[in-house]
């Protein structure tokens, strides 16, 4: 059987070369960065590849679609109830452990070591002796503990860190000292870390609220690489402005880009990155599609399907 498949994204052309050089049997390729050049045609394509949020806005048009393969890990474009279902929905998976890893522990390791503070006493050519803090005993919290939130735990494994981690239920992470299931309060007592790395779903919304944050001790650093749906911002904004928290890593937000007026962006104690954490790259995410291309056409079940109900 032959497939025709629909690239759609703003890396359209790395795409396109990297699936071409795979040789994939029985496949045609279209690619696009600009999804207001596709019409009627668009219902020959049976597949398709691409983000989310351009995909979403043809999805009507392609009448014709089997399987959709994201290129993000996130999917909530797709999971719009206005839109089709009528099609199979992998996501991108396994392959943000390590930049995850270098973004979180990047910035945990600055705020151990004092670096902004140390980099402001050169700039003011100022002798600051301030002994630096260690990882090393340290407890982190992690909010999901799926691929990415194992890779983070093996890393904090590292530097000698105890790891707490909360989820629904699966407790899969040998590196997880200890589990929590329902009560966040429970889990974020004593952490000196909590890393958010949660999905955003109906269950996860506001996930971060007053009682979780209350429940910080004031040394706690906030790193929220996932989604801004999970955090209560006003919650968050006022213990960080009181000195309830030590400080904050945010990359994402419930608007983006955060508005120029939001109080985040003038809290001393907050770091924004603007949704940079861990971008998807052509290179990474093209080998998903390769392997579960094979596994359709050998008859096997597609890697990383979504179940829209649950949203992930």
């Amino acid at each position: 059987m032959n497939h025709s498949l629909l690239i759609l994204s703003r890396h359209a052309a790395d795409y396109e070369r990297l699936l071409s050089g795979a040789a994939l049997p029985a496949l045609s390729i279209t690619a696009t960065a600009d999804p207001t050049h596709l019409s009627a045609d668009a219902a020959r394509f049976d597949l398709v590849f691409g983000e989310p949020a351009l995909i979403a806005t043809v999805l009507p048009w392609l009448t014709g679609v089997k399987w959709v393969q994201s290129t993000w890990a996130g999917v909530e474009p797709l999971l719009n109830p206005a839109l089709r279902r009528d099609y199979v929905l992998t996501n991108a998976r396994g392959v943000f452990g390590a930049l995850m890893s270098e973004y979180v522990f990047g910035y945990m390791l600055a705020h151990e070591r004092l670096m902004f503070a140390k980099r402001d006493a050169q700039l003011a050519g100022r002798w600051d002796p301030s002994p630096p803090g260690s990882l090393r005993g340290k407890q982190l919290g992690l909010l999901g503990v799926g691929t990415i939130g194992s890779a983070l735990a093996r890393t904090a494994k590292h530097f000698q860190m105890r790891v707490k981690g909360f989820t629904r239920s699966s407790e899969t992470s040998s590196e997880v000292d200890q589990y929590f299931h329902g009560d966040t309060v429970l889990f974020a007592r004593d952490l000196d870390y909590l890393v958010c790395i949660m999905p955003n779903t109906g269950a996860t919304r506001h996930l971060v609220d007053q009682a979780l944050i209350d429940a910080l001790p004031p040394r706690a650093v906030f790193i929220n690489p996932g989604r801004g749906s999970t955090v209560d911002e006003t919650a968050l904004a006022s213990a960080l402005a009181g000195g309830r928290l030590a400080a904050a890593v945010l990359d994402v937000f419930h608007t983006e880009p955060l508005p120029a007026d939001h109080p985040f962006w003038r809290l001393p104690n907050v770091i924004i990155t603007s949704h940079t954490a861990a971008l998807s790259a052509p290179p990474d995410i093209a080998p998903l599609f390769v392997d579960n291309y094979r596994r359709l056409i050998a008859d096997q079940p597609l890697r990383y399907r979504v179940d829209f109900d649950a949203g992930y």
